[in-house]
């Protein structure tokens, strides 16, 4: 079996949408047993009934485009913005709506992105 260079697989990655990535991600975890998402410390597990008290101390919001609306293209230049990605990426970020465009932000990060995109005329939750 002929293995591949790294920039080899970095053409071939350049290739596929974000979705297909994020599948190809998933899949590598899983066969590897490992994760890419930075260590976080692990929290206690709530107590029984203490749901409320979780939700009413939420610091981290992910910003779902709900509705790409009229202005497609403006849509993906705020995504391409609030994200940093590629032209291809944020293209593809929005065309596969309803998804999150922004994960684990704070309130007023989450707020503004919601704000920013529901200006290019789309619409947006702060989940």
């Amino acid at each position: 079996m002929a293995k591949m260079s790294t920039q080899e697989l970095l053409g071939v990655f350049e290739e596929m949408t974000v979705l297909e990535l994020k599948e190809f991600l998933d899949a590598f975890e899983s066969h590897f047993d490992v994760t890419a998402a930075a260590p976080v410390a692990m929290a206690a597990a709530p107590a029984a009934g203490a749901e409320e008290e979780e939700e009413a101390a939420q610091t981290e919001f992910d910003v779902v485009l709900t509705a790409i609306g009229p202005a497609k293209i403006a849509v993906i230049k705020e995504v391409r913005a609030l994200t940093k990605l590629g032209l291809r990426e944020s293209k593809a970020l929005v065309d596969a709506f309803p998804n999150a465009i922004l994960e684990k932000v704070d309130a007023d990060t989450a707020d503004a992105a919601r704000k920013q995109l529901e200006g290019a005329g789309a619409s947006a939750e702060v989940r």
